[in-house]
């Protein structure tokens, strides 16, 4: 019986919602519940905070199967969380995106003060900011009191933005353009 609730579970998640009506689901509250929300966990759509409010009464169980239908879908091809483990801690990226924001705010100074090179501080700038952006994604994504579903959409950000090749290598860009940086001999 045990498998049965499984496989059952698994094509209750996998299917598209509003598949079923709210009659449809009526007396599969009680024998589904326990392999519903041991699947939902493991596939990460449904943070264990959530485990005392969804799916939880019969009379929301309509209602909580559709969204944890919808959140596998939305969730289908993005990173689950372990790959996480490849990234600096949390710790470390909030100490560069503070560095970000301070070499980012020197840039502007400079700017103001600057004309002659103003169209290259400006696309230091922006090179600033698009690298904010990625370890934003890595803090949000490594930030543990966020919903698994949220972190999970920051892992998949953190890929389009660094790139599948650094993504996938665990080899992030720098958190400031060092390119940039003077080179002292």
């Amino acid at each position: 019986m045990f498998t049965y609730d499984c496989l059952l579970a698994a094509a209750l998640l996998t299917t598209p919602a509003d598949t079923f009506s709210y009659s449809d689901t009526l007396g599969w509250f009680e024998p589904l519940r326990p392999s519903l929300v041991r699947l939902a966990l493991r596939s990460e759509i449904l943070d264990r905070r959530e485990t005392t409010t969804r799916l939880a009464q019969p009379q929301s169980f309509h209602d909580d199967l559709s969204l944890l239908q919808s959140r596998f879908a939305e969730l289908l091809h993005t990173p689950l969380l372990e790959e996480c483990q490849r990234f600096p801690a949390r710790a470390r990226a909030i100490e560069f995106l503070e560095f970000n924001r301070s070499y980012r705010q020197d840039l502007i100074v400079h700017l103001s003060l600057d004309p002659v090179h103003a169209e290259e501080l400006r696309s230091a700038v922006m090179e600033t900011d698009q690298l904010y952006r990625i370890w934003e994604a890595l803090r949000d994504a490594r930030c543990e009191y966020y919903y698994v579903g949220v972190r999970r959409q920051a892992l998949q950000l953190l890929r389009v933005l660094a790139g599948n090749e650094a993504f996938f290598s665990g080899q992030l860009p720098p958190h400031v353009p060092v390119w940039r940086l003077p080179e002292w001999k």
